[in-house]
């Protein structure tokens, strides 16, 4: 397990981040990444969304160009007053929740799509946690998940699985069926200095 798949670390990680999180974040989770990920999912605009380890609220951003309201929780206060300061914090279209990815506050069967971007490396127990969005989601939702891609040089591996969870697609094939999802895909994709730096995985929660 790397030293930020711990949720105290992962917090006290962001508390700093977050000052500099959305001048950083696009050499790393660019808009275009942002579209293509979008376009991978079925969208009507009255559908339930949840955004889950939304950040500073950027893929919520991107999530409401498809629906009218959209779900989001994360677990870093700091993260949050960010995002609040950019959408809002007490009104729709964004409904926000401080939570955890493991342990999600909502009813079964809510969510029409459940989405999370740059989160999952976080994850202490990546199954788990996708197994809560298994629960969450009506029967035939969506899921998309997008998480760093394995690299491929060995001294490189070492060194991110050092850091946080990083992995391939027959690792993501593992999971999300394991979790008990069907019509598992995966696509690649990131910035140009890197095009295959981030694995998106997108399946559906059984009818």
């Amino acid at each position: 397990m790397g030293v930020l798949e711990h949720k105290g670390r992962a917090r006290l990680f962001y508390k700093y981040l977050s000052t500099v999180y959305d001048r950083v974040n696009p050499f790393i989770w660019t808009e275009e990444m942002r579209t293509d990920a979008l376009s991978l999912l079925e969208f009507e605009p009255e559908m339930t969304v949840l955004d889950v380890g939304c950040g500073t609220g950027f893929a919520t951003e991107g999530l409401l160009e498809h629906v009218d309201e959209v779900y989001a929780l994360d677990q870093s206060e700091h993260q949050l007053e960010q995002a609040y300061a950019k959408l809002g914090k007490r009104a729709p279209p964004v409904h926000f929740h401080r939570g955890d990815a493991e342990r999600l506050p909502f009813a079964t069967d809510t969510f029409d799509v459940v989405w999370s971007s740059g989160s999952i490396e976080y994850w202490p127990n990546p199954i788990l946690a996708l197994r809560e969005f298994r629960r969450v989601l009506k029967p035939g939702g969506q899921v998309l998940v997008v998480g760093p891609n394995y690299p491929d040089n060995p001294l490189t591996q070492k060194l991110a699985d050092a850091i946080m969870l990083f992995y391939d697609e027959y690792e993501a094939d593992r999971m999300f069926k394991t979790a008990g999802f069907e019509d598992v895909k995966h696509a690649f994709m990131g910035p140009q200095y890197d095009p295959d730096v981030a694995i998106t995985t997108i399946a559906r929660a059984p009818e």
